[in-house]
């Protein structure tokens, strides 16, 4: 029976989550049943191509991500395939009407990883809508459940949260993306300068980015509020953490929030929460 394989399809999006991110897991968790499976979908599905780009060396690269993108348009007007983690995300896709030009867009900056790039500040903003934003609007389709008025509205803050989740994850990842991938993501900055000053210019932008996202996060929808909050928490937390730590510290090794802490914050956020703080 076809709804047997549904049912596995987002099991296996929920398991991937599980398996990359406890950060992003413990929001979802924190998110309504109803809305759940279709943001593990949505992850799940970002997961592969993030794991075409940055992991499958030795394979062709440009024919995976190829593949990809055509199993994605055949599956989204056929509303099947036999990939799991594609037909969850379909089904997302077409319940929730997110639109193809998010998915291309996604898909557009995660081929830009395929070759070596020299970021100027157009490129970086192309990337960082196409690898972050579009994920965060992806989510919003979800969230507000087809309410374009509301979708609209929420929009801006959807995308400065994803833009602020990218750049922290920029931070945190420039030993892997630099020294491993040869990456350097930040427009206009020699990573062999990286200095006090430089990494100081890019936390600016991200607390500004930050503090215009929590805007938005108090006028989401109850059902993905709290989901939402304690992924801000998250990122916030390893965002003063890195902020506390030396550009030459950065460059040489991956600051890391522990699990212990993330269940600590989860537990604060959660009373912050309760107490209508947010």
């Amino acid at each position: 029976m076809k709804i047997l394989f549904d049912e596995l399809s987002f099991k296996i999006c929920q398991e991937t989550t599980k398996k990359y991110s406890t950060s992003f897991s413990f929001g979802i968790l924190a998110l309504s049943n109803e809305i759940r499976p279709a943001i593990y979908a949505i992850y799940g599905y970002a997961r592969l191509a993030d794991e075409i780009v940055d992991s499958f060396h030795g394979y062709d690269k440009n024919y995976l991500m190829q593949h990809l993108r055509e199993e994605t348009i055949y599956s989204i007007k056929e509303q099947i395939s036999l990939n799991p983690v594609i037909h969850a995300f379909q089904q997302t896709v077409n319940r929730y009407g997110i639109e193809w030009e998010l998915i291309d867009t996604f898909l557009r900056s995660m081929e830009m990883d395929l070759r070596p790039v020299n970021y100027d500040s157009d490129l970086y903003d192309t990337y960082i809508l196409g690898s972050a934003e579009v994920i965060g609007l992806m989510c919003l389709r979800v969230f507000v459940k087809g309410n374009k008025e509301e979708y609209q509205k929420l929009k801006p803050y959807a995308m400065r949260l994803g833009s602020a989740f990218q750049k922290v994850n920029f931070l945190r990842d420039l030993k892997h993306d630099y020294n491993i991938l040869g990456r350097t993501y930040f427009p206009n900055v020699n990573m062999k300068e990286f200095d006090t000053g430089v990494k100081l210019e890019i936390e600016k932008e991200i607390e500004q980015e930050f503090r215009e996202a929590l805007e938005g996060i108090k006028m989401l929808p109850h059902s993905a509020k709290f989901g939402i909050y304690l992924a801000y928490t998250y990122y916030t937390s390893l965002f003063r953490k890195i902020q506390q730590t030396p550009a030459q510290k950065i460059i040489s090794e991956r600051v890391r929030i522990h699990n212990g802490k993330k269940i600590s914050l989860m537990m604060s956020s959660y009373l912050q929460f309760k107490m209508a703080m947010i």
